[in-house]
């Protein structure tokens, strides 16, 4: 507000012309109105989410609505499962949004306590100048800050703008944790099983170079075809490498993720790959961006600057209270059994009115409304990003889910062939170096599917950490 609802010298002279009774009921409503006076409204916010996603599934087999709490589960790795439960409870960076959520709750039970009344006692042992006389002093002081002009609640704000905060912290720590472990977990099975493909593509490679050199010797294969066969060779023990590099900082990142300086040795055994299968998406309302880390973050620092703006407003205003004290003085110069002693006792109003730093609270005021402002672009921006990464992450998971059927059927046709190659070549009719191209023809087929199968759980696992997924903070009373 920009003046006094009730000029101070008319209260005053209202309050002097009242019963006693009227004067208290006539104080009560000028302190609630002066208390409410200066709060500043909090922005109505309207997330520009889509009323639909563009690039939702149209449904289809097996479909689910999104689940936000447990969504890992439809990769089907009881040894994910355990991982991430594992990983929410013993990671360092959980633990420490956790710790700062606890610090911001603590906070927050205090955060209007700078408005309650206080007492302090003291003493001071005062000497006269003439040296006739030394005082001991004894007493309490009490005072009392009126939260008017909107502080009450704007200190409220701040509080729970930085409590919302921390939950937001703790609940981005643990989507980061679960989406990281998921994706290491991912990255480790499909790059075993790579391994395991161009192992077994090397090992034909070598075969064939093997059978290729046999004829040479017979004068039924010519040089260039050993030098294609080495090089190609050379080409699969290469691309052993990649993989191999994967596993080793895969297996290591997850030690970081769950606590731990060593990787479990069970992890270098390899197991099946994470895949969703027949799964398939059927509705995920937009209304669930909400939930998403970055946008509950912004969320709570527009409260906050809010809360921030409505003290910086209060502040224009004088400050009134209200101070008493109580003091004994025993003078022990002259009275050595300090049996005798004085008591003053005083009560009054405090007021401090701001007058020559008047025009620096103005301009605090106004830059606080500012910032005010700029967390309200900030969380239109957080959700428009949320929108982005999720509409991105839709796209990406429908099309590698229609590239995974195609790659199954690819797979499926080159298996038949493969039996059909062993058929011949028992019947005389293909030689062992067919056999060896066909084994290694179906290898990277099977290569292609591991590569599909992994983008997809990967692209799965980005909607959901676009989503906010993760087990949401726990709410205790003390929120």
């Amino acid at each position: 507000m920009s003046q006094l609802p009730i000029p101070l010298s008319s209260a005053i002279a209202s309050l002097s012309r009242c019963s006693n009774t009227h004067r208290a009921l006539l104080l009560a409503l000028s302190l609630s109105v002066l208390a409410g006076c200066a709060v500043a409204p909090l922005p109505e916010l309207k997330p520009p989410v889509p009323g639909e996603w563009r690039n939702a599934p149209a449904g289809g087999v097996a479909a689910a609505p999104a689940d936000l709490r447990g969504w890992w589960q439809a990769l089907g790795d009881p040894e994910l499962d355990a991982l991430i439960a594992r990983a929410l409870k013993d990671n360092l960076d959980v633990a420490q949004a956790t710790e700062r959520l606890m610090m911001a709750r603590g906070l927050n039970r205090h955060a209007r306590d700078g408005y309650l009344p206080n007492l302090h006692a003291k003493t001071n042992d005062v000497i006269n100048p003439d040296t006739s006389a030394s005082y001991f002093v004894v007493g309490f002081d009490a005072q009392w800050e009126l939260p008017l002009f909107g502080a009450w609640q704007s200190a409220q704000r701040v509080a729970q703008g930085q409590l919302n905060g921390a939950q937001a912290a703790l609940h981005g720590a643990q989507v980061s944790l679960v989406a990281e472990v998921s994706r290491r977990w991912i990255e480790l099975r499909s790059a075993q099983r790579q391994a395991q493909a161009f192992t077994a593509i090397r090992d034909a490679q070598r075969e064939k170079l093997r059978l290729l050199q046999v004829r040479q010797q017979l004068q039924l294969a010519p040089s260039i075809e050993i030098a294609k066969a080495q090089a190609e060779l050379a080409r699969a023990e290469a691309a052993l490498a990649e993989p191999t590099q994967t596993i080793n900082a895969s297996v290591q990142q997850l030690a970081v993720l769950v606590g731990q300086s060593e990787p479990d040795p069970q992890w270098l055994q390899p197991g099946p790959q994470p895949q969703l299968g027949q799964w398939q998406l059927a509705s995920a309302p937009a209304d669930l961006l909400r939930t998403r880390p970055e946008i509950a973050s912004a969320e709570a620092e527009v409260l906050r600057a809010a809360g921030q703006l409505g003290l910086s407003r209060a502040d224009m205003y004088p400050h009134i209270g209200i101070g008493t004290s109580l003091q004994w003085s025993v003078n022990t110069a002259s009275n050595h059994r300090a049996r005798t002693g004085e008591g003053i006792y005083s009560i009054g109003p405090i007021i401090d009115i701001p007058l020559f730093d008047w025009g620096q609270r103005v301009a605090n005021a106004h830059a606080k409304d500012h910032e005010l402002r700029a967390a309200v672009f900030a969380y239109r921006q957080a959700v428009l990003q949320g929108v982005a990464e999720a509409e991105t992450a839709l796209g990406n998971l429908e099309q590698l889910r229609l590239r995974e059927l195609a790659s199954q059927q690819v797979t499926q046709a080159t298996e038949q062939g493969m039996v059909a190659m062993r058929k011949r070549n028992e019947l005389g009719l293909a030689s062992t170096l067919d056999m060896q191209d066909n084994l290694i023809e179906g290898q990277r087929t099977e290569l292609e599917l591991v590569n599909v199968r992994a983008a997809r759980s990967l692209a799965y696992v980005a909607l959901y950490k676009a989503l906010g997924g993760a087990p949401l903070p726990q709410k205790t009373d003390a929120n």
